[in-house]
């Protein structure tokens, strides 16, 4: 495996990728959401309320919770994006025949993979870094609030990215990449569902039930790396407005990620891409 090698296939994957038709719908998607942010948190600011105008400082609070919610947005976009692109990259290619091409050559199956990987890496986590980063100035032009850490956000949505490309991967070289996309997706909800279900158990004291979302973020490091990502986006007075039961509210993070779990999300991610490449060298192609 030669490094020009995999940085070719690398920069063919993502070329492959930017003329599909699911990336112009990435970027209107992201557009209108940037556009109904930017109208929306103009508006925060002396908005009326039952409890009376919102001061600047209000405003500031209430935009890191609605930060977070947009947040969500935009990787639920690049989920659903990176996972329909994974599909037809690799199951797509091998059912339609295209990667004999690429495959007759004298080129390792690792080769073609990991170069496939990481166009695609850079695809969705270059997605998530512009539209995270736009966001954020959205916010700070419009309402004056700018997150404690938006660079280990943004990163770590990133990272949350390639987490579900690689689960993906894994699953298009099993089967047909419309299923591929829709279980990835499917598992991706499922654990942010799980992670929500946690926080709750958890501000209601049931061990139980609060299992369940810790779990989860080990099996699929997406809601963890997300949980740390809305950490790193929020005010932290909002952990104290919000009061001892903020681990039920699904946009509120109580704590940032541990090395540990980093630690363990990279394992994680070089355990699934070598499961990927085992299935990738014995298919038939």
């Amino acid at each position: 495996m030669t490094a020009r090698t995999v940085l070719a296939i690398a920069g063919l994957t993502l070329r492959e990728a930017a003329r599909r038709r699911v990336v112009w719908a990435l970027l209107a998607l992201t557009v209108v959401l940037l556009a109904l942010s930017a109208w929306g948190f103009s508006r925060l600011v002396g908005l009326d309320s039952e409890l009376g105008t919102l001061t600047s400082g209000e405003a500031r609070l209430v935009a890191s919770l609605l930060l977070n919610l947009i947040m969500f947005g935009l990787s639920l976009i690049a989920a659903v994006g990176t996972a329909f692109l994974a599909g037809p990259t690799l199951s797509g290619e091998l059912e339609s025949g295209q990667a004999l091409v690429v495959l007759a050559r004298p080129v390792r199956r690792s080769a073609v993979l990991l170069g496939k990987w990481l166009g695609l890496a850079a695809f969705g986590g270059g997605y998530v870094v512009l539209a995270g980063l736009a966001q954020v100035l959205v916010v700070g032009a419009t309402v004056g609030y700018w997150p404690p850490a938006p660079v280990t956000g943004v990163a770590l949505l990133a990272a949350q990215t390639v987490v579900l490309l690689t689960l993906a991967l894994l699953l298009s070289s099993a089967v047909s990449p419309m299923a591929s996309g829709i279980v990835a997706v499917g598992l991706f909800g499922a654990t942010w569902v799980a992670g929500v279900v946690g926080g709750i158990g958890g501000a209601l004291g049931n061990e139980g039930v609060e299992r369940v979302g810790t779990v989860s973020r080990v099996l699929l490091p997406t809601d963890g790396l997300w949980r740390g990502a809305m950490n790193a986006f929020q005010d932290p007075i909002a952990l104290l407005q919000m009061g001892p039961g903020e681990g039920g509210f699904p946009f509120l993070s109580d704590g940032a990620l541990t090395p540990a779990y980093l630690a363990w999300a990279a394992a994680w991610v070089a355990m699934v891409w070598g499961l990927t490449a085992l299935s990738f060298s014995r298919r038939d192609v």
